[in-house]
């Protein structure tokens, strides 16, 4: 019984340090780009590795970025014999490690990869709705950020809807799908502001200077 609550204990720390492995940062260094921290936007996601360091660091961080989340909920999965509850639990603590990694004194990135490799795990067909949102507002309205904040926001009901036929999620992965939107949306606090100003620089292939 010790043992599988000392398995249990492990599970969130461990989700928490993989989440919290600073890709970006020690990707852009890497490829010769120095600390992408103090470039750009500023952030230690994909976009702004991309813009700082180029297209094949930018790529490497977000495939990373996605692995975090996947790789935590999967262990998860196989150390608890695929509960639900302990999945979405691993989901927030390696998200949350993303977002507040302790090595960048709690200041990291804005979670969107690693909770699309989290909910990749938990649940494949909300996370394919939501990046057909994701895409649809992007090209519509040319907004990374924006993008990102309706795809995050949606994923809770997409959870809830698609989790499985004629079954709703249990309670814990319905209210850690919210946790895990609410916490994205506030990192996207300055695009916010941004977005309501109208200073939100928009998206474009061409574009070095895109949404942040």
């Amino acid at each position: 019984m010790a043992e599988i609550s000392l398995t249990l204990m492990v599970i969130p720390i461990a989700a928490y340090l993989v989440g919290s492995i600073p890709f970006g940062v020690l990707l852009a260094r890497l490829f010769g780009a120095g600390d992408v921290r103090k470039a750009g936007s500023g952030n230690i996601g994909a976009t702004n590795v991309a813009r700082v360091a180029g297209p094949l660091p930018g790529i490497l961080t977000l495939l990373f970025d996605c692995a975090k989340g996947a790789v935590a909920v999967w262990a998860a999965s196989r150390l608890t014999s695929d509960s639900a509850t302990w999945m979405m639990i691993a989901a927030l603590a390696a998200l949350i490690g993303h977002c507040f990694p302790v090595w960048l004194k709690f200041h990291g990135g804005k979670g969107v990869a690693t909770a699309a490799g989290a909910f990749l795990v938990l649940s494949p067909l909300a996370l394919l709705g939501s990046v057909i949102l994701f895409l649809l507002v992007v090209s519509f309205w040319r907004y990374v950020s924006l993008g990102s904040i309706f795809a995050a926001a949606a994923m809770p009901l997409l959870i809830y809807l698609l989790w499985a036929p004629h079954h709703a999620p249990p309670p814990t992965v319905t209210f850690g799908a919210l946790a895990a939107a609410a916490i994205i949306i506030y990192k996207h606090d300055a695009n916010i502001r941004r977005l309501l100003q109208g200073e939100e620089p928009k998206f474009s292939l061409s574009n070095k200077g895109a949404a942040p």
